[in-house]
């Protein structure tokens, strides 16, 4: 294994993102509370456009206007209240964590979409996504690099003990690479990016953040030689859909970190997970791959499988204590 320093501390849980409702206040409260030694910045998709993911996004970008249009996303001759509204939710959202976190000294995560999850969504004016394009997807590249270095600075300036880690959302990036992103009228498909120009743009975007970065991908074919070989510290997937172990072990002798998706989103029949069942479901893992206990409180980071947008708030506590509670496990192990 080749020796690493993982960003994050031993025994931590975190979660991926978005959390219910439209009280940025008490999602903040509730993250700082349940996961004291990584709290991320809480994402509330329900206040509408500008709190989605890929609006949220386009907000950071640089020279990049962004608007809506259909109810899609599309690149702007300018700038407009579209792309206001983004940056405003963001500021709002970014005080309330300088006014609840000030004294803060630890890792802190915050997270956007990855360069071709926002190239397989956001629009061209003259019709068609973005991946329709290979110069424009690396313009955009270049724009989220330079837009995430700003934004971690923005972060930083707020909380000044504290060290950010960045999370780049890429849930379309195993469709971009094998070339399965449908065109607008579903007849076909754009054609693929090529893993070489896929694994350059994604190292460019994550050296223009200049902080440690982990890639969260919900599918069963997680690209992690890519994620890894592009310069990311971590991985966040589903365990529920890794479906061959051999890859993942690779990534994982090579240093790569964990943050292992153990615990549903949505609630299951009957009660949601303990601490107890959460710490199951990774050792079960971890134990398949053949690793060494000890490593896996410093390796591994205990989240829910994916955001927590579509649960009750009781649900969000109890799954997030579940995963802090379990990441304690390992750390008394």
């Amino acid at each position: 294994m080749t020796e690493t320093t993982w960003p994050w501390g031993v025994g931590t849980a975190t979660g991926i993102g978005s959390l219910p409702g439209t009280d940025v206040a008490e999602a903040q409260r509730i993250v700082l509370g349940e996961l004291p030694a990584l709290p991320h910045l809480p994402e509330l998709p329900a206040r509408g456009p500008g709190a989605d993911l890929i609006g949220r996004t386009g907000g950071l970008l640089v020279e990049l206007p962004v608007e809506l249009y259909a109810a899609r996303w599309r690149i702007a001759p300018r700038p407009g209240k579209d792309l206001r509204r983004a940056r405003d939710l963001m500021e709002r959202d970014l005080d309330q964590l300088a006014e609840q976190a000030e004294e803060y000294a630890g890792p802190v995560k915050v997270q956007a979409a990855g360069p071709f999850t926002l190239a397989a969504a956001l629009e061209l004016p003259i019709g068609g996504r973005l991946l329709r394009d290979p110069g424009a997807v690396r313009d955009l590249a270049g724009s989220l690099g330079e837009g995430l270095r700003v934004h971690v600075a923005a972060v930083a300036r707020r909380l000044p003990r504290a060290a950010v880690l960045l999370q780049l959302d890429e849930p379309s990036l195993p469709a971009v690479l094998a070339g399965r992103v449908p065109t607008e009228s579903g007849l076909g498909a754009y054609r693929p990016i090529e893993a070489e120009v896929a694994r350059a743009l994604l190292r460019g975007v994550i050296e223009a953040a200049g902080v440690p970065t982990v890639v969260h991908c919900c599918a069963p074919d997680v690209p992690l030689e890519l994620i890894r070989t592009a310069g990311a510290a971590g991985v966040a997937l589903d365990l529920d859909l890794v479906t061959e172990l051999d890859p993942l072990g690779e990534a994982i002798d090579a240093g790569l970190g964990l943050l292992a998706g153990a615990a549903p989103a949505l609630p299951p029949a009957g009660r949601a997970p303990t601490s107890a069942q959460v710490a199951d479901r990774v050792r079960r893992v971890w134990d398949q791959l053949g690793f060494p206990r000890r490593r896996l409180a410093e390796q591994v980071v205990v989240t829910p499988a994916c955001g927590l947008a579509g649960a009750t708030p009781a649900y969000v506590r109890t799954v997030l204590a579940a995963c802090r509670d379990a990441g304690r496990r390992f750390a008394e192990e």
